[in-house]
């Protein structure tokens, strides 16, 4: 059975391929906590949960000690391990569906916290031994572990997670299949994509399969004059006062410090509050202008009529009010840096001054008769589009390409999740010397949902929060809570899983939605329906709705299959399936 190619050409592959993909609902199911026993099960297989730091300090390790390629082949095939593992369950508890069984090992992969995983095309005959993968792999937890250890690379990173998707899919198909990382974010691509397709339908497979031979080893392992030495970015020692340790943040982080020794013109692009100003004094600390002026200028702020005079100076008797000769921003940095925040807004007058003051490193103030030389460095800014804006004749295309040329993106708030405590912890300590309180600290529910929380105005939003937050601090030294954090008009609704008391998988989403009933207790109460009449009730509707599924209407119900069946056939019900 294939998913592709579809009888119906005319339907984009991507569409066919999203609407082909199965409920996550029967592995969810397989999903059980026993915390009283000190257990986590996956179907018949005990998982744990790790940190996220102790796989990045292991990586560490294993690089620093063994050296990269040996580090690799372990990791290769640990994640060729798991997904054997997987994929076996995968062909008993999908039976009859090839495809819905093989899209189960990217759905455990996401299940499992490894990556969301994205569907560009997927081939799967079991008979004839064809299959054909690409994905696009979204949020990499390797990715985020190499960042935390490494900083950004020079070749693809997600070892673990390269063998999980070959191992899942040799042992699914019953043959050789070889995927490799064609891109990773981990140097610098916006996203992972990889592709699959059996070993000898490669043109070079020998590279790559050495690393799941467990007999290479000794060959992997380099003699300690060929070990590549990487230096680890434990975020301590941030220049300008920027903190994070997401491999998003990480990335912009590593660019500014390869950029910042030259006198490269960089320009910073990302949304409305991500930190392009800071991430610019970072640059101008660690450049060797350091010590010379940093002049920062909002473009947006400054009027049309005053934006050359502002830049380049002006003249004594320039123009009416021009009383005294005033030096401009340029000459101001004269030796060290400006910044131009908001460039994309300038006028076109000003556009055309600027170019020719970066051609030729000259200023001529208004009213003036000569040029000045003058040595600074530019860093700009924008949160818009600039290639649009040229399109569109809103922007000149030769500034554009002068500025453009060490473009670095700062990632928004919402893809940079792992920042968000440390950020919190920052801005806790911050306001809380400057408006004199004593914090004690946030409460659980009040972390989750700083951490489900959208952020369309980014860090300079999370800062406003947290400064409310404290001055808002109980007198009685009581935590931080929700109702400090957020006013009216803040949403946050993603959903999030957790634990109740009984270890069982809980969905925030569905909690959030009985409150939308008002008097649903008070109507059942005046029935005076006996419990068990009740719950008999609620187990049948949930099982008709489910069609006799009883592993969806456990779900339904926050149930366990297990307990959803025994309290069905309590109930005189009969198990289906």
């Amino acid at each position: 059975m294939t998913v592709t190619p579809f009888e119906d050409a005319s339907i984009p592959l991507l569409t066919r391929i999203s609407e082909a993909d199965p409920d996550f609902a029967d592995l969810l199911a397989r999903l059980r906590f026993c915390p009283k026993d000190g257990r986590i099960w996956l179907d018949d297989q005990r998982m744990l949960l790790l940190h996220q730091s102790a796989l990045a300090g292991l990586r560490h390790e294993l690089v620093q000690s063994l050296g990269r390629p040996a580090a690799r082949g372990l990791l290769t095939r640990m994640g060729y391990a798991s997904g054997s593992k997987d994929a076996q369950m995968s062909k008993r508890l999908r039976q009859g569906d090839p495809v819905a069984g093989f899209l189960a090992g990217p759905q455990l992969h996401a299940l499992e916290g490894i990556v969301r995983v994205e569907t560009i095309r997927a081939e799967v005959d079991l008979e004839a031994g064809h299959h054909y993968g690409e994905f696009l792999w979204h949020s990499s937890s390797e990715v985020d572990a190499h960042f935390a250890a490494f900083g950004i690379s020079d070749e693809p990173v997600c070892w673990m997670q390269i063998g999980y998707a070959t191992g899942y899919t040799s042992v699914y198909m019953g043959r050789p299949i070889l995927y490799r990382e064609v891109e990773c974010r981990g140097t610098g691509a916006p996203h992972c994509r990889i592709i699959g397709k059996p070993v000898h339908e490669w043109d070079d497979p020998a590279p790559d399969m050495v690393y799941f031979q467990p007999d290479a080893l000794p060959r992997l392992v380099e003699r300690e004059h060929g070990v590549q030495t990487f230096q680890p970015d434990d975020g301590s020692e941030r220049p300008g006062g920027l903190v994070g340790i997401s491999s998003g943040f990480t990335a912009a982080h590593q660019l500014v410090r390869k950029v910042a020794a030259t006198n490269a013109t960089v320009l910073f692009l990302g949304e409305t509050g991500v930190g392009k100003e800071m991430f610019a004094r970072t640059l101008h600390a660690l450049s060797p202008r350091a010590e010379q002026p940093f002049i920062a200028i909002n473009c947006a702020a400054i009027p049309d009529t005053l934006v050359e005079s502002e830049l380049f100076g002006v003249e004594r008797g320039a123009f009416t009010g021009a009383v005294q000769s005033r030096p401009g921003k340029f000459e101001r940095a004269h030796g060290g840096t400006i910044f131009l925040d908001e460039i994309g807004t300038l006028n076109m007058a000003a556009q055309g001054k600027l170019l020719r003051v970066l051609q030729e490193r000259e200023v001529e103030p208004v009213g003036g008769t000569a040029a000045r030389r003058v040595d600074v460095r530019v860093v700009a800014a924008t949160n818009v589009d600039l290639r649009r804006a040229v399109q569109k004749g809103q922007f000149r295309e030769d500034l554009f390409f002068r500025l453009n040329v060490f473009p670095v993106r700062i990632p928004p708030l919402r893809e940079r999740k792992e920042d968000i405590p440390l950020l919190v912890r920052h801005f806790l300590a911050k306001y809380a010397a400057r408006h004199g309180q004593t914090v004690s600290s946030l409460t659980h529910r009040a972390l989750d949902h700083l951490l489900d929380y959208g952020y369309p105005g980014n860090v300079r939003e999370l800062e406003n929060i947290i400064e409310r937050a404290v001055i808002l601090t109980p007198e009685n030294g009581a935590p931080l809570d929700v109702a400090h954090l957020f006013v009216q008009g803040d949403e946050v609704n993603a959903p999030f899983f957790g634990l109740d008391a009984n270890g069982q998988l809980t969905d925030s989403s569905q909690a959030e939605a009985l409150p939308a009933t008002p008097g649903m207790v008070e109507q059942i109460l005046g029935s005076e329906l006996p419990l068990d009449t009740l719950e008999a009730m609620i187990i049948e509707a949930a099982v008709r709705q489910a069609d006799g599924n009883l592993a969806e209407a456990a779900r339904k119900l926050g149930l366990t299959r297990a307990q959803l069946a025994y309290r069905y056939r309590k109930a005189g019900g009969e198990e289906e399936r």
